[in-house]
């Protein structure tokens, strides 16, 4: 994203972060994301909409008005003066408008969960979720068919997680099929993960081990990694019996592997075997 979209956004988050902190709870934010979830995909529909918006030579003024006039009636009065502010901004390019949409759709739809200190369970269900779709070929054919029906498809997200995870959770995972926008299930949640982790100004490890981590070596790692960091750190964690014993840390690009498995293999082409 290049200066002039990073100077937008960055206006944008001030004025999203003040709507959620004056909204209803978890209800008002989840008709802030619904809205805005609306209203991106509206923009991802219409391309001389997307070009009308960011026209850097049009009046910003006249963009934002633009946007009362299609929007007045469809869509919630705080969405709409959210997005007209955004359009009065200038934009590298349109895919960072629409980004930035779906962006603050997710941060308002999690806000509401931060209040009621549900947004680490979502991030785990998201997570796991989107591991079991991963694991199983049948699923995440059924999931990622562009050619099937994305109301089908989100139906079956449904029945998959309705009653089993937060409401937030059964939310963003069918936004992931009814809108995924040139991107598969996995990359969707991957994105999505890291909305709620920059927002939550903390960072997300990936830890993949032998045997599932009890709650005393989860708080160790935790603490440990934040140390390294010196930021939060949220555990994602993946059972895989194949990597023998230790562990393996994930945290953006860097990767720490301490498995038997990874020395094993170092071994291996130390010794041209």
């Amino acid at each position: 994203m290049q200066g002039s979209s990073r100077a937008a956004v960055a206006a944008g988050q001030q004025a999203l972060d003040a709507l959620v902190s004056g909204a209803a709870g978890a209800s008002g934010s989840a008709a802030l994301a619904e809205d805005l979830f609306g209203i991106g995909a509206a923009l991802d529909s219409n391309a001389s909409l997307r070009r009308a918006l960011t026209d850097p030579t049009r009046d910003a003024g006249a963009k934002g008005e633009l946007v009362r006039r299609l929007l007045t009636g469809k869509a919630g009065e705080q969405a709409i003066g959210l997005v007209a502010g955004l359009v009065s901004h200038r934009w590298s390019s349109e895919r960072d408008l629409t980004d930035t949409v779906e962006n603050f759709a997710v941060q308002a739809l999690v806000s509401g969960a931060e209040a009621g200190h549900r947004a680490d369970q979502i991030e785990d269900e998201l997570f796991r979720f989107e591991r079991i779709v991963a694991g199983n070929h049948a699923l995440r054919d059924s999931v990622g068919d562009r050619r099937a029906d994305p109301a089908a498809r989100a139906a079956m997200v449904d029945a998959l997680l309705s009653g089993k995870a937060q409401p937030e959770t059964v939310r963003l995972a069918r936004q992931a099929v009814l809108a995924p926008r040139g991107r598969r299930f996995d990359g969707v949640i991957g994105d999505y993960l890291d909305i709620i982790a920059t927002r939550r100004s903390q960072l997300s490890a990936t830890v993949t081990t032998a045997v599932d981590l009890d709650a005393t070596q989860r708080e160790r790692l935790v603490s440990a990694l934040t140390r390294i960091y010196d930021k939060q750190v949220h555990l994602n964690v993946i059972v895989d019996p194949t990597v023998v014993g230790g562990i393996r840390v994930e945290i953006g690009d860097e990767v720490l592997d301490g498995t038997i498995a990874r020395k094993l293999e170092g071994a291996r082409r130390h010794f041209g075997s």
